[in-house]
């Protein structure tokens, strides 16, 4: 593997990108999944960026926090990385700038399985709210902002990215699935995958588009979203239905779920006679509303054999996936 970059090689690849004359200071923010690496805040001087955020991905095999520390574990992290980093560089050459707020990309960087993405500080423009929960003003910025990335990306190209997005989908998660006890759920897992494969529009989803990884302004009222080492092509009800998951438990996800729905479509159809979007609203909200559980009984599918006992597979969960198996039979 190659050697980690020294200090002097970060700050120079870091003035380059920024145009500054120095860094004068570093904070690490947090240290990457499994100790992949490090998120940092850098302070410049003479840039018109008073401050941004490195990501630096130097792989090693660290503990993973339920044991899952295989080869295939392993070589999905490095590619999560590389995936993220094609995703950041494609977005500094699309023609207009994009509908749903993701950070500017000023410079990237690899050396082998290593990372470094030189990336806009989201807490310096304006999106430093962080929610560990939502009332509807926030949650109703989020699902906006999911119905914006769905469109702006329908049938773009996977090439670079996950040829199916998120982190749980099924081809990337076989041991996960082997450990599995429920006989009835692993049968049906592939006719769940081809059931969400097989939807008519196919646009990139950003993966893993739970609540922390949205990045709130100060009225709560718009979002950014940052993290995107799992985005692919897909259909967008697998952030939708993963994101209400991270926002709420049990009863609460299923008293809101079709509120939920009703307001993404409502903004899909907003965004397309606002947008001019080449799509039909009608076509797509047909297409993709009946996904939605099912969305919900594939995340089901890997939670049951990732973590055994974890509190999001709730009766809810459990009664949509039965619900979901014998549509599927039928």
């Amino acid at each position: 593997m190659a050697e980690p970059m020294s200090s002097s090689e970060l700050e120079g690849f870091v003035s380059a990108c920024t145009h500054s004359t120095s860094c004068t200071s570093r904070d690490i923010i947090q240290s990457l999944w499994s100790g992949y690496g490090k998120i940092e805040r850098w302070r410049l001087s003479g840039s018109e960026y008073k401050q941004i955020i490195t990501k630096q991905v130097i792989p090693e095999v660290g503990d993973h926090p339920r044991g899952w520390n295989t080869d295939l574990s392993h070589q999905r992290k490095l590619n999560s990385y590389q995936v993220e980093t094609n995703w950041y560089e494609s977005t500094r050459n699309r023609d207009k700038p994009l509908l749903a707020r993701v950070p500017h990309c000023l410079g990237t960087k690899k050396l082998g399985d290593q990372v470094l993405l030189v990336l806009e500080d989201m807490d310096a423009s304006g999106f430093a709210g962080r929610r560990n929960w939502v009332n509807q003003r926030e949650w109703q910025a989020c699902v906006r902002w999911l119905a914006s990335f769905h469109l702006e990306n329908m049938n773009q190209s996977t090439e670079g990215l996950w040829e199916s997005g998120t982190y749980w989908h099924l081809q990337t998660r076989p041991d996960e699935l082997a450990r599995l006890d429920d006989s009835k759920l692993r049968e049906a897992a592939p006719a769940i995958d081809q059931k969400l494969k097989g939807a008519k529009y196919q646009t990139l989803v950003h993966g893993d588009a739970k609540l922390a990884n949205f990045c709130f302004n100060q009225e709560g009222t718009e979002v950014a979203a940052v993290d995107f080492q799992y985005i692919g092509g897909g259909c967008g009800m697998k952030d939708l239905a993963y994101f209400v998951g991270s926002c709420f438990r049990d009863e609460d996800a299923e008293e809101i779920e079709q509120e939920v729905l009703n307001f993404y479509f409502s903004q899909i159809r907003e965004l397309v006679e606002n947008e001019d979007f080449q799509i039909s609203a009608d076509e797509l909200e047909a297409d993709w509303r009946p996904l939605y559980r099912v969305a919900w009984a594939d995340f089901h599918r890997f939670m049951k054999g990732w973590s055994p006992g974890h509190w999001k597979l709730s009766d809810y969960s459990e009664r949509i996936t039965c619900q979901v198996i014998e549509s599927l039979i039928v």
